[in-house]
């Protein structure tokens, strides 16, 4: 698939992407551009670990990112991986401030497989090497540890890496380094953060450490930082593998630093009728303060907010104090969740209205009145059983001529019809005086 720039200037460049195992890359974002490689003669040079350089291609080599190039070394040659070509070079040279005058070395050729059997020979000796070397340095009773050692690509020197707290005067390691491996010996102190970069290793967050993938430069770190965000100050869980202050301390404290505005001076003291209350501690993300009835230890703490905060240092400049230090609880009607999984239930239809219930129960307790006009509550018949249901009889009022309008469960009332034009005609006075006689 091809993806066009809004810009207008073509497709994204693959080129500007350099290797993912390097933590030196640089994205070149002028590499799609046209004429970028020949326009500057400059390229950079990665080699083993984090150290790079900067050659000249006086040759006019065709040289792209990822050829393994023979460069110019004091003695011989090296090898080396170009990770950097065009007008981007000289903006990099530029950041690591190397000086006008200083003596830029030639890139000879792109390597031959000769120059990559010595470079291969040379990289297996290292493991060796720094092992023997640490044994020489522990037999002249020298305070430093040999943290690593680097070949150079056609095998004439060695670069050895060490650590030390306090100045070493290592003449006399040289000299039996030099008589033990017949090549020339070149000596680089580092730090303890360079030395955990180079060996690489998982923190605590899980990752990899942030001085093996990405870090080029180390900032001092102080327990200031700790401070400035609540942290405790545990050794132990401050320190990293290098056995330093974490460089990740450093990462959010401008945050912190800038929340810690907002909030009153931890002196202030808030005064209410209960008492005087003093600073306990405070969340800082959260902006909540916790206060304390004791100033040297937690009793009867109350976690407000910074505005409640302000609002009782206003009111104790105007001389009131508030009945409580904590704020009016607000009572919050809280929702019923509804379960969505019991509306999707086989059995919802098992059950009965409660109100369908109800109307079931009062009918069947509801007693009926007798038709003999003495007023007595005669219990309803029992329709559920197989017993025979007797028939009601009412005297004063004629039996409808329609007896399909009955109840089927031998209620002695008839239905009401609601149609009165089909009424059957009341009997006359004389007639009912006859009957009640």
């Amino acid at each position: 698939m091809d993806y066009i720039l809004k810009n207008g200037s073509g497709k994204l460049c693959c080129k500007g992407c350099s290797r993912q195992d390097k933590k030196l890359n640089t994205y070149d974002w002028l590499a799609d551009i046209p004429g970028n490689t020949e326009a500057c003669e400059m390229v950079e040079v990665q080699f083993k670990n984090t150290r790079k350089g900067y050659f000249k291609n006086s040759n006019k080599l065709k040289l792209e990112k990822g050829d393994v190039v023979a460069v110019e070394a004091s003695p011989g040659h090296d090898i080396g991986t170009v990770t950097l070509t065009g007008r981007l070079v000289l903006l990099q040279m530029k950041k690591a401030n190397l000086k006008p005058d200083v003596e830029i070395k030639r890139v000879y050729r792109k390597a031959k497989p000769v120059d990559m059997e010595k470079f291969q020979e040379a990289k297996n000796k290292e493991h060796a090497t720094m092992i023997r070397a640490r044994q020489i340095a522990a037999n002249l009773n020298l305070d430093m540890k040999i943290g690593n050692v680097e070949y150079q690509g056609d095998g004439n020197k060695a670069i050895f890496y060490y650590i030390a707290d306090e100045r070493v005067d290592f003449r006399q390691l040289i000299k039996v380094l030099a008589e033990a491996f017949r090549v020339r010996i070149e000596m680089k102190q580092i730090g303890a953060r360079q030395e955990a970069g180079r060996i690489g290793g998982i923190g605590p967050c899980g990752r990899e450490l942030c001085c093996a993938t990405w870090m080029t430069s180390f900032v001092s770190v102080s327990t200031n930082a700790a401070r400035f965000q609540e942290i405790s100050l545990n050794p132990q869980k401050l320190a990293g593998q290098c056995a330093k202050l974490k460089c990740c301390l450093n990462y959010e404290v401008d945050c912190y630093v800038e929340a810690q505005k907002r909030f009153p001076s931890r002196e202030i003291e808030l005064e209410t009728k209960d008492g005087i209350y003093y600073f306990f501690k405070a969340d800082i993300l959260a902006g909540e303060i916790s206060y304390s009835s004791d100033k040297n230890f937690a009793a009867n703490l109350v976690t407000i907010s910074t505005k409640r905060v302000f609002e009782v240092i206003t009111m104790n400049r105007k001389g009131i104090k508030p009945d409580r230090l904590s704020e009016e609880e607000k009572k919050i009607e809280v929702q019923k969740p509804v379960d969505l999984v019991e509306q999707e239930s086989l059995t919802r239809f098992d059950k009965r209205k409660s109100g369908e219930a109800d109307r079931k129960k009062r009918k069947k307790k509801r007693p009926v009145t007798g038709g003999n006009g003495t007023g007595e509550k005669i219990a309803r018949p029992n329709t559920t059983g197989n017993r025979p249901q007797p028939q009601w009889e009412r005297p004063q009022r004629p039996q409808p001529q329609n007896e399909a309008s009955r109840k089927e469960g031998g209620n002695d009332r008839p239905r009401k019809n609601k149609n009165r034009n089909n009424r059957p005609p009341r009997p006359k006075g004389p007639q009912n005086n006859e009957q009640s006689s």
